[in-house]
């Protein structure tokens, strides 16, 4: 069977993805799969070239997706695709527009992260390691909160990244970017203890296994869900809401929201912003103690 026209431009821009810029694998699949069901929708509207293609058909894309109950952050990241997918088609000549540039995608609901407080924070961590594999757990979920890290980034991280004795890393964030961050001294301390028990077979890797393999993500989840149930916490612990729960308590602290973007790496400070709610109770300090017909009478 003849291939389409429509699937032989996907391919091709695959390629290009993959050979140019150098995407990863899961990239390439993730627009693979949104740019064929886009191509699927438009051949079911009887189109057959990407010229015939217009802000209209987009928008009927749009809310198809929407029809199939998908996240408006889904529909984001495939209306996304096609304007990436319209921009290599102009620069090749196969199409004078870019159609999908003037759709907007449907706002994503923002929801707020879950977080710890300070006093769940504290019962994780309030232990005493004895085998070496509690050594690196703790240096691990220290350095979590302590830096507020990326899974990712904790895992990518190598011995020289850091400098315990002045308490800062080196990280390499999302797009290869880096930045230097601080490490906490509860954090340099558990370190420390770790690399004592570190596997002297080990390569340049922070944590490892105890072949001395470098740790995978999923080995750090699992470890983490041992954690909050052997510490008696309620609800699920992930390396995020560590995270969370370091942006969370730094903005709480210090309401600086530009260093904490620069601390957790995010190119947008929108992004950030999801961190700046405070719980309740203070909320309703503040009010009782600053608005004038708030306050109550002392009897």
């Amino acid at each position: 069977m003849t291939q389409s026209v429509l699937t032989s431009s996907l391919d091709e821009y695959l390629r290009y993805l993959m050979d140019v810029r150098q995407m990863s694998e899961h990239t390439i699949n993730n627009y693979r799969r949104d740019l064929q069901r886009f191509i699927t929708f438009l051949e079911q509207q009887k189109i057959r070239s990407w010229d015939k293609v217009d802000a209209a058909h987009i928008r009927f894309f749009s809310a198809y997706l929407k029809r199939q109950n998908l996240a408006s952050k889904s529909i984001q990241r495939n209306l996304s695709a096609c304007r990436s997918l319209f921009s290599h088609l102009n620069k090749e000549g196969k199409c004078k527009t870019n159609p999908a540039q003037a759709v907007s995608a449907p706002k994503a609901d923002r929801k707020l992260p879950g977080t710890f407080d300070a006093d769940q924070i504290n019962s994780l961590l309030d232990f005493t390691p004895e085998e070496w594999i509690e050594y690196r757990d703790k240096a691990i979920m220290e350095l979590f909160y302590s830096s507020g890290l990326r899974l990712s980034e904790l895992v990518s991280l190598n011995i020289n990244d850091l400098d315990l004795r002045s308490g800062q890393l080196v990280v390499t964030g999302k797009g290869q970017k880096k930045r230097a961050l601080p490490i906490g001294r509860h954090a340099v301390s558990a370190i420390n203890a770790w690399l004592e028990q570190r596997p002297q077979n080990a390569d340049n890797a922070l944590f490892t296994t105890q072949q001395g393999q470098r740790l995978q993500q999923r080995s750090i989840q699992q470890r983490l869900k041992h954690w909050a149930t052997r510490q008696g916490l309620s609800g699920n612990l992930h390396p995020h809401k560590l995270r969370h729960s370091f942006a969370s308590h730094m903005l709480e602290s210090s309401s600086d929201l530009r260093a904490v973007q620069e601390l957790l790496g995010h190119e947008d400070i929108s992004t950030t912003q999801i961190y700046t709610h405070l719980d309740f109770q203070h909320l309703a300090q503040v009010y009782d103690n600053a608005h004038p017909r708030a306050k109550r009478s002392k009897k």
